[in-house]
C-alpha cells in the first residue's frame, strides 16, 4: 500500500478508545514502529519547542534518540538557544509530525540532563566527523562566515588528530519526562480523534498511573 492509500485508510478507520494501550509509551511505540516500518522519513525527527522565563518560545527540530525508563531523549550542545533556555525554564514541549499518516504524537513535561555516562555512551556512537563538529560548533551564536566553521573544524581535526574524540563538557543529553502525552488521527472534515494522556495526580490507591481522555478536535 502506498502512503497517500494508507493514509486514506488510517483517516478512514480513525482510533477508538478500545484500542488504545493504557500506558501511552506502549501506545508510541506501536505508532513509531508503523511510521518506520510504512517508510516516513526521518520517523525519529520531532519538533521540540522552549521558552525563556519570559515566555518567549522557540522551536526546533531535533532526533529523539531513545524512549525508555518513562522518558524521551535527544543530545545538543549545552550552549545553544535551547540549552540556555532549559537551564532556566525546563518546561518542554514536542511534537512527531507524522503528517504523510495524517497522525502527530505531542508530549508535555519537563526536561533533565541525562547522567554523563550516559551522555558518554551515545556520544562515543556518533559518526567521527559529527563528534569533531560538536567541539567545532558553538552552537547558537554569530560567526562571521562558513569559513570561521572550517577553519575550527580543522584546528579540532588537527588536535583530536589520531586519537578518539572525547565528549566536550557543552555536549550531552537530555531526557524529556512527560506530564501528558496526545495521539492525534486525522479524520474527514477536520473531525480528528484526540486522545490525551495525563498522570493521575489524584493520589487514590486504586488510581491508573495514566488517564486517558478524548478531546474535542
Amino acid at each position: 500500500m502506498d502512503l497517500d492509500a494508507l493514509r486514506a485508510d488510517l483517516m478512514e478507520r480513525g482510533v477508538t478508545e478500545r484500542e488504545l494501550d493504557p500506558d501511552p509509551f506502549v501506545q508510541f511505540a506501536r505508532w513509531f514502529d508503523q511510521a518506520r516500518d510504512f517508510g516516513v522519513h526521518e520517523v525519529e525527527a520531532m519538533i521540540v519547542s522552549t521558552a525563556t522565563p519570559g515566555s518567549v518560545p522557540s522551536s526546533r527540530y531535533v532526533l529523539m534518540r531513545d524512549w525508555s525508563d518513562g522518558a524521551f531523549s535527544f543530545f545538543t550542545n549545552y550552549e545553544s538557544r535551547k540549552g540556555h533556555e532549559l537551564a532556566d525554564n525546563p518546561e518542554i514541549a514536542v511534537c512527531f509530525p507524522w503528517n504523510i499518516l495524517a497522525r502527530q504524537v505531542r508530549v508535555a513535561g519537563r526536561a533533565e540532563r541525562t547522567s554523563a555516562a550516559v551522555s558518554d555512551e551515545y556520544f562515543a556512537t556518533r559518526p567521527r566527523g559529527s563528534q569533531i563538529g560538536a567541539w567545532a560548533s558553538a552552537q547558537s551564536t554569530v560567526i562571521s562566515g562558513r569559513a570561521e566553521l572550517e577553519a575550527r573544524i580543522a584546528e579540532a581535526e588537527a588536535r583530536f588528530d589520531g586519537v578518539d574524540v572525547p565528549r566536550p563538557p557543552h555536549w550531552g543529553g537530555y531526557r524529556i519526562v512527560p506530564v501528558e502525552m496526545e495521539f492525534w488521527q486525522g479524520r474527514p472534515s477536520r473531525l480528528h480523534d484526540r486522545f490525551r494522556y495525563r498522570r493521575d495526580s489524584s493520589g487514590a490507591p486504586d488510581a491508573t498511573p495514566w488517564v486517558i481522555e478524548r478531546l474535542s478536535p
